[in-house]
């Protein structure tokens, strides 16, 4: 039977009825809600930092849910997912300004779509190799094999040869009108805005049904404990390697996307930081929970931006509180986490369940 609210003496009766994802119509309500929100408020009255500031916030999305696969699903811990965000960003520039696309391609808008489903297979691909010793390692050993992968990738070969194609140095430029999907420039915010939803639906929606498969179950089995998933007949090698495939898959999709929000890309806009920003998101959001991700990255990103708002009126008194404002963000990044972990271990997601629950019940408490 669902956890979901139903009238008294209303009951599912079919498999259907009992996975359906809008199970009420109050439900269905929330949701139609949402959607005006999503497309039709925040688009035609949020201004342009408002537009960016949900930008962020999307792009944190979409790079939280494969590091929230992988920890909280499959329970593989990974500290360098931001090495995949780079490959499947360098992959889709690389593919838009060195590939000889046929003319009719460019015109209609197709070379940007194509390089971003490319570039999330190649960074499923390259997820995977970093995800091999998974097959004999675990725990603190695997954490040095994902840090690997940001160091590897990132550090070496991106910044001393990939960047180098070209001779453009560091940084490829990407000049205006070169993202285009269909009849459409991505040009502005607001078009970064509506392309970033559009995501950020598809990938929730993708992974929430993975989740639900055989796949998923398979991948919850590895977490709670591998030698029992094993001995229950699951192929244990075969889905971790399959689950840091979907992370890196999400990853590359989530890079791909974030160039079309900036005028060049280098080996700057993917540090190490940035990988254990993703996991912090999830610790705070809520490990095990697809939810976890979406409010870890809207609570985190709306933090640091008011911390950002909060420090900059102060700035011509104290001009050097500016310059060390990184360090700042930093310690109020740590504080965040350790907050969480002494007070909410459970991260917002858990509070947000505890809430639904408040109202269902109401006015019982059991």
């Amino acid at each position: 039977m669902s956890t979901t609210w139903l009238p008294c003496g209303v009951y599912h009766e079919t498999y259907a009825q009992d996975h359906a994802w809008w199970q009420t119509n109050f439900i269905r309500g929330k949701m139609i809600l949402l959607m005006v929100i999503l497309f039709i408020i925040i688009p035609f009255f949020a201004d342009s930092y408002g537009l960016s500031v949900c930008n962020q916030i999307g792009y944190t999305i979409l790079g939280a849910l494969g590091v929230q696969l992988l920890i909280g699903f499959c329970g593989q811990i990974t500290l360098g997912h931001a090495a995949f965000l780079a490959v499947g960003a360098y992959t889709s520039t690389l593919l838009i300004l060195e590939f000889p696309w046929p003319g009719w391609m460019m015109q209609w808008g197709l070379a940007y779509p194509i390089s971003i489903i490319i570039a999330a297979f190649v960074a499923g691909i390259w997820s995977v190799l970093f995800g091999l010793p998974s097959a004999r390692v675990k725990g603190f050993y695997l954490i040095l094999t994902t840090m690997a992968a940001q160091f590897i990738t990132v550090d070496f070969i991106i910044t001393q040869y990939i960047s180098q194609i070209g001779g453009r140095g560091q940084a490829f430029s990407l000049p205006p009108g070169t993202i285009k999907v269909g009849p459409w420039t991505i040009d502005s915010d607001l078009k970064v805005y509506f392309m970033m939803l559009v995501l950020v639906i598809l990938c929730v929606t993708a992974l929430v049904n993975l989740l639900r498969s055989r796949a998923g179950r398979a991948w919850v089995a590895i977490r709670d404990n591998d030698i029992s998933a094993e001995v229950m007949g699951i192929n244990v090698i075969k889905y971790k390697l399959l689950a840091f495939f979907v992370a890196g898959f999400l990853g590359g999709i989530a890079g791909a996307f974030w160039i079309s929000n900036l005028a060049a890309i280098s080996p700057e806009h993917f540090p190490w930081f940035w990988s254990l920003w993703l996991v912090g998101v999830i610790l705070i959001g809520g490990v095990g929970s697809v939810h976890g991700a979406i409010f870890g990255s809207i609570f985190m990103v709306v933090i640091m931006e008011g911390l950002q708002l909060a420090v900059m009126p102060l700035a011509d008194t104290f001009p050097k509180l500016l310059m060390d404002f990184l360090f700042i963000k930093e310690a109020a990044f740590g504080l965040a986490i350790c907050a969480f972990m002494i007070f909410e271990p459970n991260g917002l997601a858990y509070r947000w369940w505890q809430t639904k629950n408040y109202f269902n019940l109401w006015p019982f408490s059991y």
